[in-house]
């Protein structure tokens, strides 16, 4: 994403190095949470955003525009694209690097409209890591990879320990979410 006169990532950062359980290129990558507005299957209205691994550190998502998310008629609505974004960017940093985060700032630059019936494919990529703080950023195109951009995005996350979740979420979804991850488990076993 180029700004004029802005670097990105604006610190010094290492170069961020995929955690050895990371899924490889190729691997479609399952929801997080089934509740999440996002990735979640349950949210009816909800983005329902696919995503994959790709080479490079780079994870590919697409989101598909319903009449659920336009804001001016026909269009998608600008903030629910900034959600679509930041779900896109923050899989990037979960899958890749394995580490719970949170979206400390999320840009985000439109370009061009996103009509409702079009299709997002969100190309997301580490661009650093500088102590807690992650950068990534990400293109969105209209209607195919090599469509052209319609949105651009870039943010900082910032690794938190489990407690954050535990301490801030509510009781009940946390429950859920254990729930969720110990039937997928007992899945697996029997499943393999």
């Amino acid at each position: 994403m180029s700004n004029p006169g802005h670097t990105w990532p604006p610190v010094e950062t290492e170069p961020a190095v995929p955690h050895e359980d990371a899924p490889p290129p190729g691997s479609k990558l399952a929801m997080h949470y089934n509740e999440c507005f996002g990735c979640g299957d349950d949210v009816e209205g909800g983005l329902h955003i696919q995503s994959a691994v790709a080479e490079g550190m780079v994870v590919v998502s697409q989101f598909e525009v319903t009449d659920a998310h336009q804001g001016a008629p026909g269009l998608a609505h600008g903030g629910l694209l900034a959600c679509a974004f930041d779900e896109a960017l923050g899989s990037t940093v979960g899958n890749l690097l394995r580490r719970p985060a949170v979206t400390g700032r999320l840009e985000t630059d439109f370009r061009r409209p996103v009509p409702v019936g079009s299709t997002l494919h969100i190309v997301a990529r580490l661009d650093g890591v500088a102590g807690r703080k992650i950068y990534v950023s990400a293109d969105g195109r209209l209607d195919a990879e090599d469509g052209p951009i319609a949105v651009q995005a870039r943010a900082l996350f910032v690794t938190v320990g489990f407690e954050h979740f535990t301490s801030h979420g509510h009781t009940d979804a946390m429950q859920k979410f254990r729930q969720a991850r110990t039937r997928e488990r007992e899945d697996w076993d029997i499943n393999p």
